[in-house]
């Protein structure tokens, strides 16, 4: 982990005191972003997570969108996923100084003392002849859970907040060392290509070797967690084969973490 944060070159930032959802202000602006450009809500009203999960998100939580036109094909921006979550474990890190409380859980969560502290949400949409419009919303839980509403019983993960461990820090303080953190992922991305972010976040994984039950939309499987693949996918290992997981959720068993 880096030391020096400041706020990178060349990433624009809004900072919202109210709005609907950081993800769908992004689309609004979509003809004026050229630059990256963090959008920033104090408040949301209408935030949500993956497969449209609704969050209503209470003030002093952390919810923002990075905005970003790329000329890349899918697979190359579903990577960011994992460059978001390698900055979002170092700044949680830098943030709290105990790294040794933060796990990455397949595909985008990040959890604290084994609990979700963090979510990450990617969407994208054509902004030209070859330019993809990418979005990447990040949910954090900085305050505490009393002020967080109770989570949806579909989702089975038990939610946890910084200030469950007393430490206090608002969104925009976040937002630096996450940005900063973010670009220079973003960097390694670029020059190193996604080897290096994948052998990182494999470092930082939770329950790789352990016995799981990954469910897609179509179907259930239960075996090993392998590893991820050279484009992100999970690899589980079954008794006679393997089977690539491209997209799901993941449960583990006899575990703290769903």
């Amino acid at each position: 982990m880096r030391s020096s944060i400041n706020w990178p070159l060349g990433v624009n930032k809004i900072v919202i005191d109210h709005v609907d959802s950081t993800m769908i202000e992004a689309n609004r602006r979509e003809t004026e972003i050229i630059k990256p450009t963090w959008i920033l809500a104090k408040h949301q009203t209408n935030a949500y997570g993956r497969k449209g999960r609704y969050w209503e998100n209470p003030k002093g939580n952390f919810s923002a969108t990075l905005a970003m036109k790329l000329n890349e094909p899918l697979a190359s921006l579903a990577m960011r996923s994992f460059v978001a979550a390698l900055a979002l474990f170092d700044t949680l890190a830098q943030v709290t100084q105990r790294p040794e409380l933060f796990l990455l859980k397949w595909p985008n969560d990040v959890l604290m003392d084994f609990k979700k502290v963090s979510g990450i949400l990617l969407e994208s949409n054509n902004s030209g002849k070859e330019t993809k419009f990418l979005k990447i919303g990040i949910g954090v839980n900085l305050v505490n859970l009393s002020k967080i509403p109770t989570v949806s019983n579909k989702q089975k993960v038990e939610p946890i907040s910084l200030e469950d461990f007393s430490i206090k820090i608002g969104p925009e303080d976040f937002l630096v060392y996450l940005a900063s953190n973010f670009a220079y992922w973003e960097t390694q991305l670029l020059k190193f290509g996604f080897q290096k972010i994948r052998r990182v976040w494999l470092d930082r994984a939770y329950g790789v070797g352990d016995m799981i039950v990954a469910r897609t939309f179509s179907e259930e499987n239960k075996g090993i967690f392998d590893t991820i693949d050279e484009s992100g996918n999970l690899v589980l290992k079954l008794k006679n084969s393997t089977r690539v997981i491209h997209a799901g959720d993941i449960y583990f068993e006899e575990s703290q973490c769903f």
